[in-house]
């Protein structure tokens, strides 16, 4: 390291400590406090995180606000015992009560040892990278700069098409200071901008019937991203397809191929697949592929990968929530399960190093593993030449209302659009129908894969007790069997 990049590095600390008006010997005495009923390991989240929203309804505001969240979580393991506890303060006396009250939460009964100690020594690279940065500040920017940008969301999509009958746009951005500290003795800390324009649109046919659609885009990035090309990008989305969604018609039902459209399809395999991968589940039995470490599981053409470093990607980090790098993982490599999603648990319960996904909502929740950016790369097929091997199946492109269960792995997608494939032909498009099959299945069941990854960069958001935002990708993938819920 040079005498540069240590001068700049202890200025980093210094800032972020003083940010949260603590001490390097604080988050010492802290630690010491959280261990201080036997824990076998502490850390420290601190947390401000500044949020910005305006919303226009028919080209008048109708909604806007900002807050302020601020405060730390502590977190204590003690055997399979986790203690944790949060102020909504940095005041010592706070700190130090939420410290001892994590620690008798992990001291409480039913304890066991884990057979296992908590050590970076597996991580091979503990720099983090730069994925994000904000070239403009969002402090400098209100909402006399963010009012044009949504008139003219608003006018674009409501001058589009005349069946428009309302639209909703809006903008929201939050800028986040996080630090965090462990009994490891790492000091980590980040700063996290985040800013996405959405928009809905409900229209309206002489008949009286109406179709809804949305769009959005959410990057990390700050004022910088909100150029006029991506409001009108977003505006474009929201109307495009519409005249289809009027004409669709709902098919018949049954076992049939299924090619799934490159980008938002990705939520399928987000949803389907990677909760399965998330290791928690793994440690806990509770996923089907707990077993499957190591083995050929699909087509040796498929790679899935959970990556937390594409620059300015919404589900990116440049440190997880335990202060662990962000990385590229392959889940999935040449067909063979090649690795799970790690936080710190289940790294030292597996003999691993972290991935870079434990995660969490806020400093009001622990850490868990979680996904970031989650996609299936590249193979060498043209996607016309897929949908040409198709003699009757059907296309799909935009899901919603999902259900998956983790064990089982079987699920439940509402396609909101897409089309019947007829010898090998795009035809009718399609609408009010259902895909159901079982994740891992569906994996297997992939007989192609397209060369037209899209990363959907829309404003995806993943519930798991808690919530965190991610993105989804795929190239184009046909699924030789899955079942259709359409008409008998």
């Amino acid at each position: 390291m040079t005498k540069e990049n240590r001068h700049r590095k202890m200025d980093d600390r210094t800032t972020y400590l003083e940010h949260f008006k603590v001490t390097e010997d604080n988050l010492k005495e802290l630690t010491a406090l959280a261990l201080s009923k036997g824990g076998d390991f502490a850390d420290l989240y601190f947390e401000h995180t500044i949020y910005n929203e305006i919303s226009m309804r028919d080209g008048e505001v109708n909604s806007g606000g900002s807050h302020i969240d601020y405060g730390m979580g502590i977190r204590v393991l003690k055997g399979e015992k986790t203690g944790y506890a949060y102020t909504e303060s940095t005041e010592w006396e706070d700190m130090r009560r939420a410290a001892m009250n994590a620690a008798m939460i992990a001291d409480s009964p039913s304890g066991t040892d884990p057979g296992y100690a908590f050590s970076d020594g597996l991580l091979k690279d503990r720099t983090p990278g730069k994925h994000y940065w904000s070239v403009a500040s969002l402090e400098k920017f209100g909402a006399r700069q963010r009012l044009p940008l949504l008139k003219r969301l608003g006018d674009r999509i409501s001058e589009s098409d005349e069946r428009v009958i309302k639209v909703l746009a809006k903008i929201a951005d939050s800028f986040s200071t996080i630090m965090m500290y462990n009994s490891l003795g790492q000091l980590t800390f980040d700063s996290r901008p985040l800013t996405s324009v959405t928009a809905s649109a409900i229209f309206q046919d002489k008949s009286g019937n109406t179709e809804t659609n949305s769009a959005s885009r959410s990057f990390r990035m700050g004022f910088d991203l909100l150029s006029a090309s991506l409001i009108d990008e977003v505006a474009d989305d929201t109307v495009k397809g519409i005249d289809e969604r009027f004409s669709a018609i709902r098919p018949k039902g049954g076992e049939m191929p299924v090619v799934m459209g490159s980008g938002g399809s990705g939520i399928l395999l987000h949803e389907a697949i990677g909760h399965a991968f998330e290791a928690d589940f793994i440690r806990k039995k509770q996923s089907i592929f707990s077993e499957q470490f190591g083995k050929m599981i699909c087509n040796p053409a498929i790679n899935v990968v959970d990556d937390g470093t594409l620059a300015y990607n919404r589900g990116s980090v440049n440190v997880d929530d335990e202060g662990v790098p962000g990385q590229k993982t392959y889940m999935v490599r040449s067909g063979r399960l090649e690795s799970f999603l790690h936080d710190r648990i289940s790294a030292a319960h597996f003999k691993t190093a972290p991935t870079g996904n434990g995660r969490r909502e806020s400093f009001r929740f622990p850490p868990i593993p979680r996904m970031r950016s989650t996609y299936m790369e590249n193979s060498g097929c043209n996607p016309e030449d897929i949908i040409a091997e198709v003699r009757h199946g059907i296309y799909v492109d935009d899901f919603s209302n999902g259900q998956v269960k983790i064990g089982e792995g079987d699920f439940t997608f509402y396609v909101k659009s897409g089309k019947l494939i007829e010898n090998g032909k795009l035809t009718a498009p399609i609408k009010d129908i259902n895909i159901i099959g079982n994740g891992p299945k569906a994996l297997s069941d992939i007989v192609a894969v397209g060369n037209d990854l899209k990363i959907d960069n829309g404003a995806w958001v993943c519930g798991k007790d808690q919530s965190c935002v991610v993105t989804c990708g795929i190239p184009t993938v046909l699924v030789k069997s899955l079942t259709v819920g359409g008409n008998a």
